[in-house]
């Protein structure tokens, strides 16, 4: 195949839509006979993925490698933050953590350096593996304040020798004020690396703004490569949890109820993505105490700073909520800092997370969890522990080499107190163990991605076959989600100029 430029997908402002656009022309690059693979020299996110080789880089990346078809690396992604406060994030450089910084800090000149050359190390290593390199942009093009220590825009573009594509969002309105303002703030040398405008979120009829495309390209001197319009059919893995509160807040009949508990410091939120698509399922995300108890199933999911969200729990009265629930007969099942939270306490002496060194857990697990800074990172096979294997006449799960997958992202050991039997939820490929285990309606587990094996989500339903009886079977989520790839490639190809793009990323200057 013939080699092409490296295009990168830069926005006016957060949110319009790159992460999105950037995983579209992957899969259109594949499509299309090419060997493409996404990037993002910093990425800042809870939601983070473990590669094959046991590292951490931001979803996002792992979901653009997955549209490209190939299998995600750090170089995708060599630098990650992990907010753990309003003001301080862990940093991640290659997949390892590094220690947390203050924003202020982060981003001060002095040792900025050592940070570029490390995310351009990785880019370069990338670029002699596939054609073309799709780059994502952060945040807006024009941020001038942070001009000398940025890492991901113009300055990335012009090491990669990129093509950019500006992204601008028409549904927040405003988009010719952004997209040309965006433009002037550049110093001419990085203005002559935009060689497109994508719209993004359309809505409406597009002849009413075909004159604006004029306009915009007069202003601009720039092409408008194309207008995207909004979407509700298509379903992409989402970047941040910003979404979760407003998609589904209340129980329903008919269906098993399922409340994921609203954490302030969730993360890996896309654990629960197959349950939403799950026709046996109703899904919602709440900390609302009357809502909690009329769940069927109540997840607690990963946490950034485990600590902190128990201690608002106790305080908001969730954690007595989801106590009494279980009480009451709901399942509770945490997965990772929901894990953790559901023991008899999480203690933090060396400050791991922050000022408080312990606080008591739901105890509704017999396990105690100490804070350390070493973080696990690693994808996993594995099977259910014999302990927490129904009958055959129950699940599938029964079946000895019913082999499932996920990874492990944490900080911290979780082990059972002294007096308590050892009884974990799942058995490792390569003999370690993991989770805990008391019965079919109390569990805990590190690992991620649990939920996205059908037949442990059989397992987790089955006490509630009753409610089941007409509701169909799961659907295969791998399949799902390689067709919303498809659904979404197909979307952006009829509402782009794709001969012009690829004019562009094979014209040298």
């Amino acid at each position: 195949m013939k080699k092409l430029h490296p295009v990168m997908f830069a926005g006016t402002g957060s949110d319009v839509g790159k992460s999105i656009i950037a995983a579209a022309f992957c899969r259109i690059f594949r499509q299309d006979g090419y060997h493409p693979a996404p990037f993002k020299a910093q990425n800042m996110a809870l939601n983070s993925y473990a590669t094959p080789e046991g590292l951490e880089i931001g979803r996002a990346q792992a979901v653009q490698a997955e549209a490209a078809g190939v299998p995600c690396h750090t170089d995708m992604n060599p630098l990650l933050l992990k907010p753990s406060s309003d003001h301080t994030s862990q940093v991640v450089l290659n997949g390892r953590p590094i220690g947390n910084q203050d924003a202020y800090d982060y981003f001060r000149v002095e040792g900025r350096e050592e940070l570029r050359r490390e995310v351009c190390s990785a880019y370069d290593r990338l670029a002699t593996r596939y054609n073309p390199i799709v780059l994502e942009g952060a945040g807006s093009i024009s941020e001038i304040n942070l001009r000398d220590t940025d890492l991901v825009n113009l300055p990335m573009a012009l090491h990669a020798g990129a093509d950019v594509i500006l992204v601008g969002d028409i549904d927040r309105g405003g988009v010719f004020a952004s997209v040309y303002g965006s433009l002037m703030l550049l110093r001419p040398h990085e203005r002559e690396r935009i060689k497109g405008i994508l719209i993004n979120k359309f809505r409406g009829d597009i002849r009413l703004f075909e004159p604006g495309i004029k306009m915009l390209e007069d202003l601009c001197g720039i092409p408008v490569v194309g207008v995207v319009p909004y979407y509700r059919d298509i379903y992409i893995e989402e970047e941040d949890s910003l979404a979760l509160a407003t998609k589904s807040v209340q129980a329903e009949q008919g269906k098993v109820n399922i409340a994921v508990i609203l954490l302030r410091h969730l993360s890996n939120f896309t654990d629960f993505n197959v349950l939403e698509r799950d026709p046996r399922v109703h899904l919602f995300y709440t900390n609302n105490t009357d809502e909690i108890a009329k769940a069927d199933i109540i997840l607690l999911p990963g946490s950034k700073s485990t600590l902190a969200d128990l201690h608002e729990l106790r305080r908001n009265g969730v954690a007595q909520a989801v106590i009494r629930a279980h009480r009451e007969g709901a399942t509770v099942m945490g997965i990772c800092g929901g894990y953790q939270l559901m023991g008899l306490e999480v203690c933090d002496p060396d400050h791991v997370e922050g000022e408080i060194e312990r606080l008591p857990g739901l105890g509704l697990l017999p396990v105690s969890t100490h804070m350390t800074g070493e973080k696990v990172t690693r994808q996993v096979r594995f099977q259910l522990a014999n302990n927490s294997t129904p009958s055959a006449a129950n699940c599938q799960l029964s079946t000895v080499n019913c082999q499932l997958t996920g990874y492990e992202i944490h900080m911290g050991t979780t082990i059972p107190t002294h007096d308590a039997p050892v009884s974990p939820l799942n058995l490792l490929e390569d003999g370690r163990t993991d989770g805990y285990y008391v019965n079919r309606t109390c569990m805990g587990t590190y690992i991620h991605g649990i939920l996205d094996n059908p037949a442990f989500i059989d397992f987790l339903l089955e006490p509630f076959a009753d409610k089941l009886a007409d509701t169909g079977i799961a659907f295969d989520y791998q399949q799902f989600k390689e067709e919303q790839y498809d659904k979404l490639a197909d979307h952006v190809r009829r509402h782009i100029n794709l001969p012009l793009i690829y004019q562009i990323l094979t014209t040298h200057d």
